[in-house]
């Protein structure tokens, strides 16, 4: 009796994550050194676009496969999914209902890790050699990231708290779930254009 109250305890500690802070974007991103937004910058660099999903489309979509190749290519951490039939209401769903959004494992509590998801949203939201901000995020055709408690929504210069975090009074949480917090994982939506690998990174042309 006494092991299996200490393997529940056990798993609730590692579900319910005590957040005691959350993502801090700088008040402006910086550029980083390989960035492969430069090697485009000559071309039209598409506008800061978010297209709200609303019903499920059974798979994903060539752009957000692309994508998570692109990320088994070039980043840390481990692909757990991209399609699921999430919806809210007759008429909105999560970007993952229409295979927009892949959610990539990074623990916010393992340093490397964290460092890692840093890394990429820095990566995504830098300004390329020209200064156009954003870049790479606008040519892939990302418009929203969650991670630590924080929302990215294309346009936005700043992560913002995300809402299922904080309390009515709109303060963070002390407890939440982690995986809703988005604490062991990178969540990354893509427009409709970027989904169907329309935009300039994959095409290598003008939009």
């Amino acid at each position: 009796m006494l092991v299996r109250l200490s393997a529940l305890v056990v798993g609730l500690t590692l579900s319910v994550s005590a957040v005691a802070h959350a993502y801090e974007s700088p008040v402006a991103y910086t550029a980083v050194a390989k960035n492969p937004a430069d090697a485009l910058a000559e071309l039209p660099l598409e506008e800061s676009t978010y297209d709200p999903a609303t019903k499920c489309s059974k798979r994903a979509k060539p752009g957000m496969t692309a994508l998570v190749q692109w990320l088994g290519t070039n980043a840390r951490g481990a692909f757990w999914g991209t399609y699921r039939c999430e919806k809210w209401g007759k008429h909105s769903a999560s970007l993952h209902a229409e295979g927009r959004a892949v959610d990539w494992a990074l623990d916010v509590d393992d340093r490397a890790q964290r460092r890692e998801a840093e890394r990429l949203i820095a990566l995504l939201l830098a300004p390329d050699k020209l200064g156009q901000p954003q870049a790479l995020a606008r040519r892939m055709g990302v418009e929203e990231i969650i991670w630590d408690c924080s929302y990215w929504g294309a346009g936005m210069p700043q992560f913002r708290p995300y809402s299922p975090c904080l309390s009515k009074r709109g303060k963070l949480k002390r407890k939440v779930d982690k995986t809703i917090a988005h604490r062991d994982h990178l969540h990354i939506g893509m427009t409709k254009r970027g989904a169907a690998k329309q935009t300039s990174f994959w095409t290598r042309r003008a939009a």
